[in-house]
C-alpha cells in the first residue's frame, strides 16, 4: 500500500543513538543457545528456518481486510466485527487457491477489550481454518494516520486510498515511553496466547517501521519518528520471542538499497538480524522484483514478499507470481475486495482529485459481490496455485 510517491527521504540515523552495534546483518548460527529458556527463544538459525519452511507449501495470498471495515480497529472491535463478510470473502480466496492471509492487529483493541479480542481472533482463525487458510498476523504498523482512536471510525473520504487506516502504536504512545509497558503487555499477551497455534503461520512484528507517510500525514509526523521506532522495534522482537512462539517472526524491508550489507539502513539491519524469515515489499515490475529476491538470497533464509501488486506500476499477478514460485517465495498481494479501504484508488489520490473509479484499479481482486475485477487474473492465480 506504499509507493515511491510516499517514500519520504529518511535521514540517516546513527547506530550509536540506539546503543546497538551491528557487526553483520546475518544472524550467526551460534548467536546464542537456540533452545527455549526463561528469557524466551533465540532468533532461529538459518538451518532451523529452512527446516521449518521445507515442511510448508508455497504460500500465495493477500493482505486481508473485510470490505466492511475501513481499518484494523473497525475489523476487530466488537461492534463491527463482521464474521459473515469475513467468511464469505475468505471463501472467495479459497476458491482461487489462496492459502495465506496477512492480517493487521491493533494495540487499542487489546487495551480496551483484551478478553474479547482473544475471542474474536480465535473466531477469525476458525473461519480461516475452515477455508484452509493460514494467517500471518502483523502486530505494529507505522503507516497512515498517526492518531488512532478506538470506537466508531470515520467514514471513508471519497475516492481516497486507505483514507482511514491508522498506525499502531499511534504517535502519542510512540513518543511517550511510559506507555511502553502497555505495548509490552499487548505483544506478550497476544503472541503468548497463540504461540503454539498451528493456524497462525507467522508474526510480522512491525510493518514498514520507518515509513514517514509521505504527503498524507507528513505535516503531523514526528521528525524523529524513526529514532523512536528503532529501539522499540528491537524491544518488540524481544517481547515476542520471550513467550517462545513456535511460529517465525519477521519484519519486512520495503524502501532502500539491499545490494549489500553496507548499503542497508540501521533499521533494515535490525529487521534482518532479528527476523527468523526474511520478508520484503515490492510494487515493481518483474525485473526489479527478481533483483530484490536475488539480493535477499544471501541471507540463506526463507523469503516472503508480503506486499506487491499495483497494476499501473506493472506489478501484476501475471508479472509477479512466476518470479516468486521457482524459489518458493511466498507472495501476498495488497488488497482483496473493493471496500471501505478504497485501495482501488492509487496512492496519489491523497494529492490528486479523483471523482470516480480509476481507469485501472490500483489494488484489489474482487468486486463486493464476488465478481472478479479481471477474470483473467483470477484464472491465472488458480493456474499458479493449482486450484
Amino acid at each position: 500500500m506504499r509507493s515511491v510517491f510516499f517514500k519520504s527521504t529518511i535521514a540517516a540515523i546513527g547506530i550509536l543513538a540506539t546503543g546497538m552495534f551491528f557487526t553483520s546483518c546475518k544472524a550467526p548460527e551460534t548467536k546464542k543457545d537456540q533452545g527455549d529458556s526463561a528469557a524466551g527463544r533465540a532468533v532461529w538459525t538459518a538451518l532451523q528456518a529452512n527446516d521449518w519452511y521445507a515442511k510448508q507449501p508455497w504460500y500465495v495470498g493477500a493482505n486481508f481486510l473485510p470490505s466492511t471495515a475501513i481499518n484494523q480497529l473497525e475489523m476487530w472491535q466488537a461492534a463491527t466485527f463482521d464474521t459473515t463478510t469475513i467468511d464469505r470473502e475468505l471463501g472467495w480466496a479459497e476458491k482461487i487457491g489462496m492459502n495465506v492471509m496477512r492480517v493487521f492487529l491493533h494495540d487499542l483493541v487489546f487495551e480496551n477489550d483484551a478478553t474479547g479480542f482473544y475471542d474474536r481472533i480465535n473466531r477469525f482463525l476458525e473461519i480461516a481454518d475452515r477455508h484452509h487458510i493460514k494467517i500471518l498476523f502483523t502486530i505494529f504498523d507505522s503507516c497512515w494516520d498517526p492518531f488512532p482512536k478506538a470506537g466508531q471510525q470515520r467514514a471513508p473520504r471519497p475516492f481516497v486510498h486507505n483514507s482511514g487506516w491508522v498506525q499502531s502504536p499511534g504517535q502519542l504512545a510512540l513518543k511517550d515511553s511510559t506507555q511502553y509497558p502497555r505495548l509490552e503487555k499487548y505483544v506478550k499477551s497476544i503472541v503468548g496466547k497463540f504461540a503454539q497455534d498451528p493456524r497462525i503461520i507467522g508474526w510480522d512484528v512491525w510493518n514498514e517501521p520507518d515509513n514517514m507517510t509521505g504527503a498524507a500525514y507528513q505535516k503531523t509526523e514526528l521528525p524523529n519518528k524513526v529514532a523512536l521506532v528503532l529501539p522499540l522495534l528491537k524491544k518488540t522482537f524481544e517481547w515476542a520471542r520471550s513467550v517462545n512462539p513456535s511460529q517465525p517472526l519477521t519484519s519486512g524491508l520495503w524502501a532502500g538499497n539491499w545490494q549489500s550489507d553496507s548499503t542497508l539502513k540501521p533499521i533494515e539491519k535490525l529487521q534482518l538480524e532479528e527476523s527468523d524469515i526474511i520478508s520484503f515489499h515490492s510494487y515493481d515490475d518483474s525485473a526489479i522484483l527478481h533483483k530484490k529476491i536475488n539480493e535477499l538470497k544471501r541471507y540463506n533464509r526463507p523469503i516472503w514478499c508480503t506486499e506487491y501488486m499495483a497494476r499501473p506500476n506493472k506489478s501484476t499477478f501475471q508479472s509477479s507470481l512466476p518470479i516468486g514460485k521457482p524459489d518458493k517465495v511466498a507472495m501476498i498481494n495488497w488488497g482483496f475486495v473493493d471496500g471501505k479501504s478504497q485501495t482501488i484508488y492509487p496512492w496519489d489520490s491523497w494529492t490528486k482529485k479523483y471523482t470516480g473509479e480509476p481507469p485501472l484499479w490500483f489494488h484489489d481482486i474482487f468486486h463486493k459481490d464476488g465478481t472478479p475485477y479481471k477474470p483473467e487474473e483470477t484464472a491465472f492465480i488458480k493456474m499458479m496455485t493449482g486450484r
